[in-house]
């Protein structure tokens, strides 16, 4: 049977193929999403100008899509970091999920006399810490078993996701409020452990989360460490047979990717949250950061304006019951753009085309000698 396309890989992509795919998926999502509105008998238009003025239209609504962008960045970062280096780590969302457990529970063991800025470094550092350790989990097994990471990670999803649930509403820990009475909330934590706002709810974590995605891409393209990860990134072999210990460069690229996911967590409880509150922090932000990563091609730096445009998306979908369209409407955006990065990021690898006619020819003449 004759191959009607075949699939070579490409080698290195041209600039424009690089940035047309990113920027196609967000069209091609955007298109699909609008014929589905006039499906279900949705103006689109509406729908589409609701989105833009709640996510932009006002001081407020900008201000409310950088807070949504800012766990977004860092769990971007967190899902690059890994997959760059072919380490599958869908983690990020127990790992986001254990940084917070960490991050409040330093934030309420703290006395009131402590200084402000060592409290707010204290719980910061407490998540990035709670990530790490709990990638370890996962990254352990990894380099010293060969275990696949991809199940052992999305376990300790559920596990951690769990652990946070029978703290707050299963348990009488001191992550519980005790002043709570009616429905178990999580207990707030130390005023002075709180990260400032500075433009409406927008805190100083969202800088925090820029300096890392920052910090990613220098170390990453200008280190010597990032050149030998970007060595083991391309091939395993290639860095072994280079001197590079493999293993090594596997497990700090794990704790990194913990560290970033488990700062998303310390950075809600720390900022926005106040406190360990498993409904707010249960909005698989870990998942959505595998979206902004992959639509932003693995770069640290792309992450920043992708994470804005999901965030701007999750600030839009309570908007968008007011006008009867429902919120699940951005997952299914969400998806779509994954859905599409995907494909382009398969056309950016690889090149399909027809046989040549003159090479299928001197393939059949053998066979028919054969025959």
């Amino acid at each position: 049977m004759k191959r009607r396309l075949i699939v070579e890989p490409r080698g290195l992509a041209p600039w424009w193929l690089k940035l047309l795919i990113p920027v196609g998926s967000v069209i091609a999502a955007m298109m699909i999403g609008a014929v589905f509105l006039a499906i279900t008998g949705n103006d689109w238009v509406e729908v589409y100008q609701k989105m833009a003025n709640a996510a932009f239209g006002s001081r407020r609504g900008f201000a409310e899509t950088l807070v949504s962008a800012t766990p977004l960045i860092l769990t971007g970062v967190a899902a690059a970091i890994a997959f760059k280096m072919l380490v599958w780590n869908i983690g990020g969302e127990g790992q986001l999920i254990f940084g917070a457990i960490l991050a409040a529970g330093v934030g309420i063991w703290l006395s009131d006399s402590t200084p402000q800025v060592i409290a707010i470094v204290a719980v910061v550092i407490a998540g990035a810490v709670g990530g790490a350790f709990w990638a370890s989990l996962a990254a352990v097994p990894r380099v010293y078993l060969g275990t696949n990471e991809i199940i052992t990670t999305l376990m300790l999803n559920f596990i951690a996701l769990n652990l946070m649930q029978y703290l707050v509403l299963g348990s009488s820990s001191p992550w519980r409020d005790p002043e709570a009475t009616q429905f178990p909330q999580g207990r707030p934590i130390l005023e002075n452990g709180r990260i400032p706002e500075f433009f409406q709810r927008l805190d100083w974590g969202f800088f925090i989360a820029i300096g890392v995605a920052v910090i990613a891409w220098f170390v990453i393209s200008k280190t010597r460490s990032g050149f030998e990860y970007r060595i083991v990134g391309d091939s395993f072999d290639t860095a072994r047979y280079a001197g590079i210990k493999v293993p090594k460069k596997v497990m700090g690229t794990f704790l990194a990717s913990g560290a970033a996911a488990g700062l998303a967590g310390s950075i809600l409880v720390a900022g926005i949250l106040g406190k360990m509150d498993p409904r707010s922090l249960d909005l698989g932000l870990g998942f959505t950061g595998i979206i902004v990563a992959a639509l932003a091609r693995l770069n640290p730096i792309a992450i920043i304006p992708v994470a804005i445009l999901m965030g701007a998306l999750n600030n839009a979908g309570p908007a968008l019951q007011s006008i009867g369209v429902p919120s699940a409407t951005v997952q299914i955006l969400q998806g779509a753009i994954l859905l599409f990065a995907v494909a382009g990021e398969f056309l950016i690898s690889n090149r399909i085309h027809r046989p040549d006619a003159a090479a299928g020819e001197a393939k059949t003449e053998p066979e028919a000698q054969a025959a």
